[in-house]
């Protein structure tokens, strides 16, 4: 009989929790240490604070020195139902908000603190001491659905698969009924004025104008079930990328974008900085559908023109898609060996496991997915087009961020 006690094989930190700041230019890692962040491209480590404790929410403010910070893991750092408004020049805690039950996500603006609850939604004035503005009442939100914009903040509403949309100065508020089931994921585009979700079913992304709220459109990442990991809508509101528990990432045509560059137009675009060409065919990396169709990305060709078939035949696809990194970390539970099994899920995060798939764009081309947990990696995806005029996305880069 084996006695001897089973070996823990960590090498260092687990990133908890990763996030990208408002432009994409940095990203923050919540650790069961402390938290570091990270110059988004090229990836370079830029600052590291050990606590000895988890961190599981780490939201930076652009890139100034102040960060949200939320303590979850098997040894918190902070109590999971308190945020700390940490200035690291200071290196210290300068604001504190406590609440009655944990907190799931927070949102920051230099004029704003918005904190998402399991049922509720609170937006305090960015001051010190913070002035609470108002709460809202939300349906069961378990994975901190929050986004902030320059004008309006975007979250779930009373009833499953709502959105609500509050306007920053006047307080008014809009519901979009987005979808019939529960909601996993939100995006605003950069300037404000597109939504982007998903349900947990996973097998459509859903366009809106936050203007008037009308459907723009609706993307369709599949046909089975997935789980959303992250959406991400390009900095000039053309593209949008989406991640999922598939391993894919896919990108397409945001909806009535009225800026989108044709494709005559890639060969002066950003893009034309990286030559890819048809043959140059490798791990990662699909082309698009013939250039004259590339507005409507219709997967199934002459099939979605004939009436009465299913939507499946005439939905919107993605005109490029690639393989992401996934790893299941197994062992991933704090201080348990690698090869235990299941990981118990891990205090103060949504759905327990380290978060994969977060996007974020450098560029009108470029997009940069990170991961979190033992094997925290960092994934680089160019688009581009090839000689025959179709586009396609390919892995330029990757690295394993914590060094492990």
């Amino acid at each position: 009989m084996n006695t001897r006690q089973a070996i823990d094989e960590s090498t260092g930190p687990i990133s908890l929790a990763v996030a990208f700041n408002q432009d994409s230019s940095c990203f923050s890692v919540g650790l069961d240490t402390g938290f570091c962040i990270f110059n988004a491209e090229p990836c370079e480590l830029k600052v590291s604070r050990d606590f000895n404790a988890g961190i599981v929410v780490a939201e930076m403010l652009e890139r100034a020195n102040f960060l949200a910070l939320v303590g979850g893991g098997k040894q918190p750092k902070f109590p999971q139902n308190k945020v700390i408004i940490w200035d690291d020049a200071k290196q210290k805690a300068v604001i504190t908000l406590e609440f009655r039950t944990a907190v799931l996500r927070v949102r920051l603006s230099r004029s704003r603190i918005v904190v998402a609850l399991l049922n509720s939604v609170h937006v305090y004035a960015f001051s010190s001491p913070p002035q609470k503005l108002s709460v809202f009442e939300t349906t069961d939100n378990t994975w901190g659905l929050c986004c902030l914009g320059s004008k309006i903040i975007a979250f779930p509403g009373l009833s499953s698969g709502q959105v609500q949309l509050v306007e920053i100065e006047t307080g008014n508020v809009s519901i979009i009924p987005a979808h019939g089931n529960p909601l996993r994921a939100l995006e605003l585009s950069p300037d404000g004025q597109v939504l982007a979700t998903a349900s947990e079913t996973g097998t459509l992304i859903r366009v809106f104008s936050t203007g008037n709220c009308a459907r723009l459109g609706e993307l369709r990442r599949g046909v089975d079930h997935a789980s959303i990991y992250s959406i991400a809508i390009s900095p000039n509101s053309t593209l949008l990328a989406v991640t999922s528990d598939k391993s894919t990432l896919h990108i397409f045509d945001l909806p009535h974008s009225s800026s989108r560059a044709s494709p005559a137009e890639w060969n002066t675009t950003g893009s034309s900085k990286h030559t890819y060409t048809r043959s140059a065919t490798g791990s990662g990396m699909t082309t698009s559908k013939n250039p004259d169709s590339e507005t409507s990305n219709q997967k199934w060709g002459i099939l979605g023109k004939i009436p009465m078939l299913p939507r499946v035949f005439s939905d919107i696809y993605s005109f490029a898609s690639a393989r992401i990194e996934t790893s299941d970390d197994p062992g991933i539970a704090i201080g348990s060996s690698l090869s235990a099994s299941p990981a118990m899920p891990i205090p103060g995060i949504p759905g327990g496991r380290p978060a994969k798939g977060i996007l974020g764009w450098l560029n009108g081309y470029t997009v940069l997915v990170v991961g979190a947990g033992r094997d925290g990696r960092w994934e680089k995806f160019v688009i581009g087009q090839g000689d025959d005029g179709k586009r396609f996305v390919v892995r330029q880069g990757w690295k394993r961020y914590l060094g492990n």
